[in-house]
């Protein structure tokens, strides 16, 4: 039962991932990085502490009582991940939800997988896995082989997303549902934000003592009942301060070098749909990993709950991708060669979780 109900938090939680830049599609009349930065002070700044203030009391004394160094680490990972979030967000804008979302999921499922195994390779930890154990163990073979599978999907994807480049220059796509559509620069930002967007995992690993934390005191007001649902929350407040800051500074400089501080006060456009719009987008972003939480909690597998989450947010985000036409007037060459893609990508997160649960 507990592994059902981990199955459909990370659901939901794939579900919001996969949906959240919809409502900013809605937005009129404001630059990219105008709405993103007012969605994104809902994502990192306000929804985070405020999920963390209705689930775990005195959150604040957990974070203030934890180690500098735990908090400084786990802030520099939120840091590095707020440049993938950054970037996801350019790389949805030019490549389309679909695809967009396909192959910076693809690479942050690869990433996250590898990255705190070989940061755990030099330095040791109790209960880590390192890269020499999945080189050297059954259910690490099985990981390192369905990354090599998710690799394979990748470039399948990018080979569909120059096929629908060179469609749309011939006229023969419609060019209508894709106005940004930019392959080259999109492919570009989405390697980057695939990279460091796998920091957002690593971020919980370098915050779990304050999860561990919440979820020890929860328990002894709460016996026989399991592991605490919402204890990640309290590691996100630190981890989004790293993303809210690094997004903040880049799209001031946007704001500044392409003269659209106007846009938050412009009523030339529908302020307050904008606003309510950016909101909401922000609000549904961040409901991917209050359900992931809620999933981990129930797994108790940190790398199996990662490839989960990535394998439902782009099943959903290429059905979206499907339902705004973005993929329309292409040929079926194309289509198929995208459905190919995802189809492999999807087949390498079910070898690597079986890996996991094999472990």
């Amino acid at each position: 039962m507990q592994v059902i109900l981990g199955v459909i938090f990370h659901f939901f939680g794939g579900f919001a991932s996969g949906s959240f830049y919809i409502p900013y599609k809605k937005v009129k009349g404001w630059a990219w990085e105008s709405f993103w930065i007012v969605g994104g002070v809902f994502s990192w700044f306000i929804v985070p502490p405020l999920a963390a203030w209705l689930t775990i009391p005195n959150f604040t004394e957990i974070i203030s009582h934890s180690q500098g160094k735990i908090l400084l680490i786990t802030y520099i990972f939120g840091l590095l991940w707020g440049i993938g979030g950054l970037t996801y967000g350019l790389g949805v804008r030019y490549l389309g939800v679909s695809l967009g979302s396909t192959i910076i999921l693809g690479l942050c499922a690869v990433f996250g997988a590898l990255i705190p195994s070989v940061y755990y390779n030099f330095f040791p930890q109790t209960g880590k896995d390192s890269i020499v154990i999945f080189f050297t163990s059954q259910w690490g073979q099985y990981v390192l082989f369905g990354i090599l599978i998710c690799v394979i999907g990748i470039i399948i994807c990018g080979l569909a997303g120059t096929m629908k480049e060179k469609e749309l220059k011939a006229g023969v796509a419609d060019l209508e549902d894709n106005k940004e559509y930019k392959f080259g620069l999109g492919i570009f930002v989405a390697i980057v934000s695939g990279v460091l967007s796998a920091c957002f995992n690593f971020g919980i690993e370098a915050g779990k003592s304050m999860a561990d934390t919440a979820n020890t005191i929860w328990q002894l007001s709460h016996h026989g009942q399991g592991n605490f649902l919402y204890q990640n929350n309290v590691i996100y407040v630190v981890i989004l301060w790293g993303g809210l800051t690094t997004n903040f500074i880049w799209c001031m400089i946007l704001n500044a070098r392409n003269k659209t501080f106007a846009n938050y006060t412009d009523k030339k456009t529908p302020l307050l749909k904008n606003y309510l719009f950016s909101a909401l987008a922000g609000t549904i972003w961040f409901l991917q990993f209050f359900f992931y939480g809620m999933g981990e909690s129930r797994l108790g597998n940190g790398a199996s709950s990662w490839i989960l989450h990535m394998a439902f947010i782009i099943l959903i985000a290429n059905t979206w991708g499907l339902v705004l036409n973005e993929w329309k007037g292409v040929s079926r060459k194309a289509k198929f060669t995208v459905i190919g893609g995802i189809v492999t990508i999807i087949l390498s997160v079910v070898i690597v979780g079986y890996g996991n649960s094999i472990k």
